[in-house]
């Protein structure tokens, strides 16, 4: 049961940390920390939580991470579900942790977004279903990909934290504009309950194009690191 609940408290903390700081801390009078500071907060709860609970779980945070890392064989079949199971625990009661704490702000209004992922009028943007759909395909699969070299028995030992939580930055920084970045079923599904409506209605691009992309990540990897 470790292994769960770690997953489920590093789950939270990913939803808290870069969520709340979307919808406590991006646009606040004056000193708001804007794109670059919500997608930095992001990377952050990754890199905190990886050295926190990676000697426990692994600290994947995330459904889609957790298939790739089955299809890439790193991981084993049989903890799949109790895995995702906690990890979307995890990412509701965040979400209802940061629900609360927004709403006690005067003029909170959650159907403004909370944060949650969007396409089409819902897409910061305003970008297409494709565009979206593309976007969280290509950025799960280099995500996936990254994590997978960087955990290699090959790889330089005690960096994998620093990079995974840079590459989950540079996402944000790439796609925001797009959907809100998602690449985690989990962190979607979290803040999407709190807003219901259209927001509930589009999450299924959000487990649809991160469990592609992982599983294109998982066989790329694969391939270029046969040996020969």
């Amino acid at each position: 049961m470790n292994k769960y609940i770690a997953e489920f408290f590093g789950t939270f903390w990913l939803v808290l940390g870069g969520c709340g700081s979307a919808v406590l801390a991006a646009a606040f009078p004056d000193v708001g920390i804007g794109l670059l500071g919500v997608a930095l907060a992001f990377g952050l709860t990754v890199v905190t939580m990886a050295y926190a609970i990676g000697p426990i779980s692994g600290c994947h945070l995330n459904p889609a991470i957790s298939i790739g890392l089955y299809v890439g064989g790193r991981f084993p079949g049989k903890e799949l579900l109790p895995y995702i199971i906690a990890q979307v625990i995890g990412a509701i009661v965040a979400a209802a942790v940061l629900y609360v704490i927004a709403s006690g702000a005067p003029g909170f209004d959650v159907s403004k977004g909370f944060a949650a992922n969007g396409y089409g009028i819902h897409s910061p943007g305003g970008y297409s279903l494709l565009s979206a759909l593309v976007a969280e395909i290509v950025m799960t699969m280099f995500f996936l990909l990254i994590i997978l070299g960087a955990t290699d028995k090959r790889a330089p030992a005690g960096f994998a934290p620093l990079a995974i939580g840079f590459t989950l930055t540079l996402i944000h920084l790439i796609t925001i504009p797009v959907t809100n970045t998602s690449v985690n079923p989990a962190r979607s599904t979290g803040v999407a309950l709190f807003v219901g409506d259209w927001a509930v209605a589009q999450l299924w691009l959000f487990w649809v194009a991160p469990v592609i992309g992982a599983i294109i990540g998982a066989f790329a990897y694969k391939t270029i690191a046969a040996k020969d």
